[in-house]
Parts: structure tokens; sequence; C-alpha cells
């Protein structure tokens, strides 16, 4: 039974949340949260989906719509069994958009040594070539759907605030300014582009080199 728990616990909640929940000494009345100084956070959009969606019968009232959006979904989520994406953590998706984070695995707080420092950093660009296999998955759906859909990505890095929300059925969730902005370059993009702080171009440099330059934003 502990094993079936835990497998059903890993599949809504990251790992390490996972443990704490499966902890013998856990109270329901406990809030489980932790800050973390820098993680990496992705909101990566599909804003013409909202276009494609219609209900009709030849689509059976919007059903084979949401099925379409199902089966990118289901992609993007498959790029996270990938090991060199492990530190990417899904946290949601709302509608169309799809939202990650990484950098929820580092050991939070101010006491780090010199090589969990140099981890943080290394997580901010796995999330930025996380966002290019983004790109390439849609790129890949809509020849063999015959459809033209253009993801638009903000991201942004900096301290957040991680927590589950809600006691029946968990809700793993992260807050702060971070997420806000995250949210806003996303939401001020432009389709087919990955628009990104100032801060994270160090960060990116080396990716442009293997993708297309108009992709990127600063």
């Amino acid at each position: 039974m502990e094993n079936l728990n835990r497998v059903l616990l890993e599949n809504v909640l990251p790992a390490h949340v996972a443990e704490h929940f499966l902890a013998r000494n856990w109270k329901n009345e406990d809030l489980y949260h932790q800050s973390y100084d820098l993680v990496c956070v992705i909101f990566a959009s599909i804003p013409d989906f909202k276009e494609f969606y219609t209900e009709s019968d030849v689509n059976k009232e919007g059903l084979e719509c949401l099925r379409l959006l199902n089966e990118i979904i289901a992609d993007f989520d498959e790029l996270l069994s990938k090991p060199k994406f492990s530190g990417v953590e899904k946290i949601k998706t709302i509608g169309s958009t799809y939202m990650a984070a990484t950098g929820l695995n580092a050991s939070p707080g101010p006491e780090y040594t010199s090589q969990e420092h140099d981890r943080q950093y290394m997580h901010i660009g796995t999330m930025v070539e996380f966002a290019f296999a983004l790109v390439g998955k849609l790129d890949v759906i809509n020849k063999h759907s015959f459809n033209d859909f253009k993801l638009r990505v903000g991201i942004n890095h900096g301290p957040v605030i991680a927590g589950v929300i809600g006691a029946q059925k968990p809700q793993y969730d992260i807050w702060g300014n971070t997420v806000n902005v995250a949210s806003r370059m996303d939401s001020t993009g432009v389709l087919g582009k990955i628009q990104v702080i100032k801060g994270l171009m160090i960060f990116s440099i080396f990716l442009i080199v293997t993708h297309p330059m108009k992709t990127l934003m600063f």
C-alpha cells in the first residue's frame, strides 16, 4: 500500500514533496512550503489555439480540438522523461499554456556549497534548452496534423515560494514576482519567439549556435 501511495503522490507532486507527505510524522493540518532563492520559470502558450477551437458536428462539438491539445501537452510532458530535462518540473497547464520550472529540486536556503551554487545556474541553461525543445515538438505536431500553431514563450528567474494547497486534492504550485514576470514575458511576447529577461542572455548565447537567432528575444 505504501508503494502505491508513493506512485500516486509522485504523479501529482514532485518526488521530494511526495517524500514530505509520506513521512510518518506528517499531519493533515501541516502546510508544506519552501522558499527558493533561484528558480527558472517558463510559460509556453499556444495563443492561436483559441481561434482553432470550435464546436461543431464536424469536430464532435470541440472534442477533436481537445484531443489535439491533449496530444500536444502529452508530447511536451514526454520531454520531461529525457535525462537532460530531469530537473524540469511541470507545474500545471492553464488552458493551452504550459508552465514549468527548474531549480525546485536544489537545496533551498542561503547556505550553498560552491558546487550547489554552480548547479543553480546550470538549471537556467536547461530551461532555455527545454524551451527550444518545446518549439521543436510543436513543429513536429504541426507537420503531422497539418496545422501552423506557433509557440509564445516567456522565461524569468529569481526567488519563489513553493507549496501545496489542498488536502483531498493537493495542488503543488509556486508563487512570487518571479512567476508574475515570467507570465508577463509570455503574454507580451511574439508568436514563434522565446522572450527572456536580459539577465538570461549569457545562458542563451551558446544555444543560439544550434537554433535560429530570431527565436530569442531579450
